[in-house]
């Protein structure tokens, strides 16, 4: 029996983990991606779901069946949370749980565990997540797996000015996250070298032996991914050096965003790089995909977007054995090294500069796609070095081969998901120590400003409150059965009504052979919490099938 302080509960909703349905982008790829390393490579005596309903619940249990998970799957709704037990964590897709955190206070902030994920940090709603999670009841069990050192660098950055406004405010900041750099993971095997693909793709375009295709794996987005003119230039003037002597192509496989990033694309490479031919394979397609990876020679991932965070298109090139040439920019810097590739110097302004984006984003006089164009023109991508990177692989076979064969045992030692996962279970086992470790509890209900009871928030609405045990009262004949009153008052057509009839029936039936009796009397006879009956007694009196003793 494995440990199950090492597992966690997948929150699960299509949107985090599926591309095919709600359509691609990384973080649905990275979300699929984990599920289907979860599911070969967890060391779990089950896999747990944690989700809003049965429909999320039954859409899991269906991924990791195709994903051919070799363990039993249970599902958890959110209702009942503390039923993952005895799992101690919650996994969530995303940095910004909040939400999460303040649903879990109605248990306790020691119910259990929450860990997130990095994806996309550079939106209003991401940012004003970490705001967010900074000012609920976040806890040093709680986690935020940064996915580069990159991007724990930023979300630190973001957390230093709320440290200072709240130490400000409120004399303190709360203890931080954990947050630990963890990689994006991939299962190299499905990214594996075909020599089919590359000899039908490479005939196809007429492409001779001695042509050197260049290649990217991306969302085609300007504004939202990179910028593709400083590459569309290096590469023509990259083919003004290397002459007669070699014939660069360039392949995009990926989806345009819509008319205008299509546009930019197909006009900028005719007007910048009419050396070099451009072609456009479909990214939703699995066998382009593997057609681009195996019939280039060269990758390419010029980002210059703070939308990247990490970049899992270049690891993938490393699976597929190929050289990497990209931007020295976020998690490239982690990932690219010199074995495997070429990183491109990037420069760009200082926070004076910038102010004025911030506040024009804040204020919605720009959008997040004019942000991140925005930002992207005031990023330099060194010309120079690019171009050259592209001619010294070009020109030399064997350097493209030991990069290409350094990417691949990289990939296969550093990133697969069977040395990620194990990262990711060790993390789960440690925040539920830290959680041992400060003696923290978690039963019953716990005050929750968010959610806090009805009754107590509205408290100054009835003229009177009742006690705890509502008082003595007797059972009152009437001509109409508790079941008759509930079916005419219609309360199953909203669904979960406040207690079931049978419950009701049987609070009244025990007042009646009591003769007179108050709620902690037909509580104990019943052995029903004390609080279910109170509230059919609540009831009753309200139908008038009980009466106050003091009115009989």
């Amino acid at each position: 029996m494995t440990d199950p302080r090492q597992n966690a509960a997948i929150w699960y909703a299509i949107d985090g983990y599926d591309p095919e349905a709600k359509g691609v982008n990384g973080r649905r790829v990275a979300g699929a991606s984990f599920l289907k390393g979860f599911a070969r490579h967890g060391d779990v005596d089950e896999f747990v779901s944690f989700s809003q309903g049965p429909r999320a619940a039954k859409a899991f249990g269906a991924t990791m069946d195709g994903f051919e998970a070799k363990k039993p799957c249970r599902s958890v709704l959110f209702n009942n949370a503390r039923k993952i037990a005895p799992l101690e964590t919650v996994y969530y897709p995303a940095p910004n749980y909040a939400a999460e955190l303040w649903r879990r206070q109605s248990l306790g902030p020691a119910a259990y565990s929450l860990c997130g994920i990095t994806h996309t940090t550079a939106t209003s709603a991401v940012m004003q997540g970490l705001v967010d999670l900074r000012n609920a009841p976040q806890m040093e069990w709680d986690a935020v797996i940064c996915t580069s050192h990159a991007v724990k660098a930023s979300q630190e950055a973001q957390m230093d000015m709320m440290d200072a406004f709240q130490t400000e405010r409120y004399g303190k900041a709360p203890p931080r996250p954990q947050m630990p750099v963890i990689p994006l993971g991939l299962n190299a095997a499905d990214f594996a070298h075909s020599p089919k693909a590359r000899a039908t793709l490479r005939k196809h375009k007429k492409w001779g032996k001695n042509d050197i295709v260049v290649a990217t794996l991306s969302r085609l987005t300007p504004y939202g991914k990179f910028d593709p003119f400083p590459l569309f230039m290096a590469l023509e003037a990259a083919q003004a050096e290397l002459g007669k002597t070699r014939k660069l192509h360039f392949v995009a496989c990926g989806i345009y965003a819509d008319k205008h990033s299509q546009n930019v694309f197909a006009d900028g490479a005719k007007a910048l790089m009419p050396s070099v031919s451009f072609t456009l394979l479909d990214g939703k397609d699995a066998k382009a995909r593997q057609a681009t990876l195996s019939g280039a020679d060269i990758f390419t991932f010029p980002i210059d977007n703070i939308q990247e965070t990490f970049g899992l298109a270049p690891i993938e090139a490393m699976a597929a054995g190929l050289p990497v040439v990209t931007t020295n920019w976020d998690g490239m810097r982690d990932t690219v090294n010199d074995d495997v590739g070429i990183r491109v110097p990037t420069r760009g302004l200082s926070a004076k500069h910038t102010q004025g984006d911030a506040w024009a984003y804040l204020s919605n006089r720009t959008n997040y796609a004019q942000y991140g164009n925005n930002l992207s023109a005031l990023t330099e991508v060194d010309l120079r070095a690019l171009t050259q990177a592209f001619v010294t692989l070009a020109r030399d076979a064997d350097l493209r081969k030991r990069m290409g064969q350094a990417g691949l045992a990289r990939a296969l030692a550093e990133y697969d998901w069977s040395k990620i996962i194990p990262q990711y279970q060790t993390l789960w086992g440690e925040l539920s120590a830290i959680r041992r470790k400060n003696g923290a509890t978690s039963r019953g209900f716990h005050a929750n400003p968010s959610a806090p009871a009805p009754t107590q928030l509205f408290a100054s609405y009835p003229s009177e409150t009742l006690s705890d045990t509502i008082g003595p009262c007797a059972a009152q004949k009437t001509t109409r059965s508790i079941e008759e009153m509930f079916v005419l008052r219609r309360y199953l057509a909203l669904k979960n009504p406040f207690e079931k009839p049978h419950t009701l029936q049987s609070v009244y039936d025990e007042v009646a052979r009591a003769g007179v009796a108050d709620a902690a009397q037909v509580g104990k006879a019943l052995r029903f919490n004390q609080i279910t009956v109170a509230r059919c007694f609540t009831w009753l009196l309200k139908y008038g099938y009980f009466k106050r003793q003091d009115d009989a």
